[in-house]
């Protein structure tokens, strides 16, 4: 092959250029009718009432967190794998976030660690959808604490049929460059419930009010927005095209010496990140395969607990998934060659 296979790689064609060219020669590119057209057929797409785009989906999460009244000493759960923009927002408001593992099937957090750590001070519960493969977000809502659904790697992701982002109590999407649709930075938040969304609306902006208290500049532009619309027009091509790449990894690394994470007959996984989990030293095989011209990654940067300088042995499912857990490219724009030739070297590398 020709250069590196990056590990993430943005799906732009002549439609998104033409959108935001639109935008731009209308005159009008920051928060406006178009940002407002995007948040309504997000929301419809997703199959719930209220749409509201921001700047990032860190922005959303923080706004979501803030209309569900966290403040400071209450405590947030999360898992240890996710990515740090979820601490971020936890401590953007003081809150401190009582960390839990994961399943060691499907790398998602771990209900049970959740049941065990679950106290008065818990305001909220973080659920997130890694990799692109459903949790069973079902089983969180039995604890009675609201449920945010973090769906930043699984847009258009189904579970029992019904799309992510419409079981908990609130959800939040990311659409950075590399996600499943991109705006460049961007986010949403989606809700049926109408208290939340007014006062995540109320937060996003501060200009022109009657009364004053902090609030914030998480608004969207039209510009991105205009791409937005254009991406999630394409979003079912996106994810099919995803899915054929899994097949074609599944089938060509039948017999190799390592898994994938299981899932539910129930979750329809969209493969944000098509991840394996190794058996030797996955550095090694990094290396290797950057050799080969793959760029492949641990699809988790660092945990949160190892951050914090919490035991590890409190989260022995993520440090082991930490330590083997290889993310290999999958997007839409992945051509036919490079994918076998990805298999190819995947085989020789990994066995």
């Amino acid at each position: 092959m020709n250069g590196m296979i990056a590990h993430s790689k943005l799906t732009i064609d002549e439609s998104d250029v033409e959108a935001v060219s639109k935008v731009l020669n209308s005159g009008y590119i920051s928060q406006g009718g178009v940002v407002k057209e995007f948040e309504d057929k997000f929301s419809r797409f997703i199959g719930t009432e209220h749409g509201l785009a921001t700047n990032s989906g860190t922005s959303a999460l923080h706004l979501v967190l803030l209309a569900l009244g966290v403040g400071a000493n209450d405590e947030v759960i999360c898992p240890s794998y996710v990515c740090t923009a979820v601490l971020n927002a936890i401590n953007y408001c003081g809150a401190n976030p009582r960390l839990v593992d994961i399943d060691q099937d499907d790398f998602n957090i771990d209900v049970e660690d959740v049941r065990r750590k679950i106290g008065p001070e818990v305001k909220a519960v973080i659920v997130p959808h890694i990799f692109g493969a459903p949790a069973k977000v079902d089983k969180f809502l039995e604890f009675g604490i609201p449920v945010i659904e973090d769906c930043a790697q699984a847009i258009g992701a189904t579970y029992k049929g019904r799309k992510l982002g419409s079981f908990g109590d609130i959800a939040i999407f990311s659409f950075y460059a590399t996600k499943v649709m991109a705006t460049g930075e961007g986010g949403m938040v989606i809700t049926d419930k109408n208290d939340l969304f007014q006062k995540a609306r109320d937060l996003r902006e501060f200009d022109e009010r009657q009364d004053y208290r902090p609030r914030y500049n998480y608004k969207m532009t039209d510009l991105q927005a205009g791409l937005g619309l254009s991406q999630l027009e394409r979003l079912p091509e996106f994810i099919e095209r995803r899915k054929e790449i899994a097949r074609r990894y599944d089938e060509g690394f039948s017999g190799c010496n390592f898994v994938r994470p299981t899932q539910s007959p129930e979750a329809e996984h969209i493969f944000f990140r098509y991840v394996v989990k190794v058996t030797g030293e996955l550095d090694g095989y990094i290396s290797e395969l950057k050799r080969k011209g793959i760029e492949a990654k641990r699809p988790v940067f660092r945990p949160l607990h190892q951050y914090l300088g919490l035991p590890g042995d409190q989260f022995p499912k993520t440090e082991m998934v930490y330590e083997k857990a290889l993310s290999i490219p999958i997007y839409p724009s992945l051509g036919d060659e490079e994918v076998e030739f990805i298999i190819k070297s995947v085989r020789e590398i990994l066995g």
